[in-house]
């Protein structure tokens, strides 16, 4: 033990990066007992146990279904009054909106909602507001204008639950509202007919962690429902729908809203990867193709590939980009949105990349806050989430990034695990410092006027330092045992990818690789370190392939470089190497740091 913390793994207390490593198993004969039971490797046993899997659940967590994990949809609150209005309305023929957020939760929400109720024979409109011109959430000019256009119902999705003011306009402009959001509410809720939320104060819902999009699909499900038990398929009329061909869309935005993969969440994106490997929606087809993805998507192409590209239109470019892709069914037209908004990701990839160099040149100076809070003029507000996103995972602690223009500041945050950010932004907005904002444990956006932004940082640096300090948060790499290169084939990789998907609240598994040296390394593309790592004869020999990336010019890339051919400890996540045809694995390194005690 060191000043009372747990115990580290393999002795690093602080490594290249600056992490302390611990190991994730808490119950190892339990890890053990699973691997006898499944006949799988004990590592996999021991990813499994440090995951809370029970031996009786085991099975089941290896084979997700949403058979088993999907709940009624009307045990949440206000589901029966939003499932009635919308019947009425779809057999009256009533003209209805959708209002959603320019993220990706936003846009695959209200592509579901679009494509589900074109089904069953209803015409719905898509509003997305413009970031930069009117910004986050239902402004009154926009639900107004729907209202003169002959709108009779707006469903707003991934936004609305703090929206009191432009609903309440909208209430006496008499439009129907039906909120339908996941975000973090307060005791008292917006007017609107139905507000369906699993994070409001008074539900007792089991399912908080759902993304926007999932609490989507669980409406279509219930509306679907109603609409069968009102007799309005068959007979000639309309078809029902299978709402399985729309998980790709829920998997799609469940994954890059950072909400736990764990529980439903888990079900819904596995079977979603499943529905998504048959390219059945044109634009999700014509993007992978834009990029070349051809291999079995998985979670991370989700976050990592597709979904920044579907999020650039909100963020640089045309805010609808996104929802128009997700919604064509024109496979020309599909083809030339995908290329737009690869192009845009590009833009926004080049306007990130300036505005990070100087985040982190501000953070560096302040390495001995609790919580990174950087801002300056002329930050481009479409970027700044994922600049806290790099914050955040670089600094191991919550990180608020604020662009500052004209006396009016836009903030975004990312936090940590076991860090509440959105709380700590909504008790900011309650005390009166804030414009607006809200959000969830993980993730938050707010606006403040530029005179109370010295107050804000101190109000979120009291609350967030407190829980910090309180749960002994640091920069910390969680790891899942270690492996010996020669252990590590494409049977084990395929066996560990039987845990995911991977992402919020379900980590892909990390591996410490002990002692092994660097047989050969060298740069390569955007300042990658490619090496190939060696066991020696004592520990069973072997060579594992290996890459960190953008780590050139940091000291995790200098020691892969290093030519002394000292022992390391290194540690990453291991992936299928199919490039060119070949079958092969190849690590993915996170971290390292010496084998003998050396301090980096």
């Amino acid at each position: 033990m060191t000043g009372g913390r747990e115990p580290v793994f393999l002795g690093v207390e602080r490594s290249f990066t600056g992490k302390r490593w611990r190991e994730r198993l808490a119950d190892a004969r339990l890890g053990l007992t699973l691997a006898q039971r499944l006949s799988v490797p004990e590592i996999i046993g021991r990813a499994l146990a440090a995951r809370g899997v029970g031996v009786e659940d085991a099975e089941a967590y290896l084979n997700p279904t949403l058979r088993d994990s999907f709940p009624d949809p009307h045990h949440l609150l206000d589901m029966d009054v939003a499932v009635e209005r919308l019947v009425r309305a779809v057999r009256a023929g009533e003209r209805i909106a959708v209002f959603g957020d320019y993220d990706v939760d936003g846009a695959t929400s209200a592509a579901l909602i679009k494509r589900f109720f074109a089904a069953v024979g209803a015409e719905v409109t898509v509003y997305i507001p413009d970031r930069l011109k009117e910004g986050y959430g239902p402004n009154e000019a926009a639900l107004i204008k729907l209202r003169r256009q002959g709108i009779d119902i707006v469903i707003t999705v991934d936004c609305g639950i703090s929206a009191h003011g432009p609903l309440a306009a909208a209430a006496e402009a008499g439009l129907d509202v039906i909120v339908v959001d996941h975000h973090v509410a307060e005791a008292t809720l917006p007017r609107a007919i139905a507000v369906i939320n699993p994070n409001r104060l008074d539900e007792h819902s089991p399912h908080g962690a759902l993304a926007a999009v999932g609490v989507a699909y669980l409406l279509c499900v219930a509306v679907n429902a109603g609409l069968r038990e009102a007799g309005w398929y068959g007979d000639g009329g309309v078809a029902e729908p299978n709402l399985i061909q729309w998980l790709d869309l829920v998997a799609l935005g469940t994954v890059c809203d950072m909400v736990p993969l764990t529980g439903l969440n888990r079900a819904l994106a596995s079977q979603g990867l499943k529905v998504l490997a048959k390219r059945r929606n044109p634009g999700l087809a014509a993007l992978a193709d834009v990029v070349g993805l051809d291999a079995r998507p998985e979670a991370w192409h989700l976050g990592f590939v597709l979904g920044p590209r579907i999020n650039a239109g909100g963020r640089v470019g045309d805010a609808d980009l996104g929802v128009r892709l997700l919604t064509t069914n024109d496979e020309s037209e599909a083809r030339a949105l995908a290329m737009r908004l690869d192009g845009q990701n590009t833009e926004r990839k080049a306007i990130e990349a300036a505005v990070l160099e100087q985040a982190l040149a501000q953070a560096e100076g302040e390495r001995g806050a609790g919580v990174v809070f950087v801002s300056a003029e002329g930050w481009h507000p479409g970027v700044i989430g994922i600049v806290a996103s790099n914050l955040a995972r670089r600094f191991g602690r919550p990180a608020l990034v604020v662009a500052r223009q004209n006396g009016v500041c836009k903030g975004s945050g990312r936090s940590v695990r076991g860090v509440d950010l959105g709380s700590s932004v909504i008790a900011a907005r309650q005390e009166g410092l804030l414009i607006d904002g809200g959000g969830h444990p993980m993730a938050a956006g707010f606006t403040v006027a530029r005179d109370k932004l010295g107050a804000l940082r101190e109000f979120i640096e009291a609350r967030l330092t407190a829980e910090i300090e309180a749960g002994d948060i640091g920069p910390t790499l969680m790891l899942d045992g270690a492996l010996k290169p020669e252990a590590t084939t494409v049977e084990l990789v395929d066996l560990i990818g039987r845990l995911g998907p991977f992402g919020s609240g379900n980590a892909e598994p990390r591996f410490a690789f002990p002692s092994v040296r660097v047989a050969k390394a060298d740069v390569v593309g955007e300042n990658h370190v490619r090496c190939f790592l060696a066991a020696s004869e004592r520990q069973g020999g072997g060579r594992l392939k290996a890459i960190a990336f953008r780590s050139a010019g940091t000291p995790l890339g200098d020691a892969l470089l290093d030519r002394s051919g000292l022992a390391l400890h290194i540690a990453g996540h291991v992936r299928r190497d199919d490039w060119m045809g070949r079958e092969g694995v190849q690590l993915l390194i996170d971290d390292a740091a010496p084998a003998h005690g050396e301090t980096p």
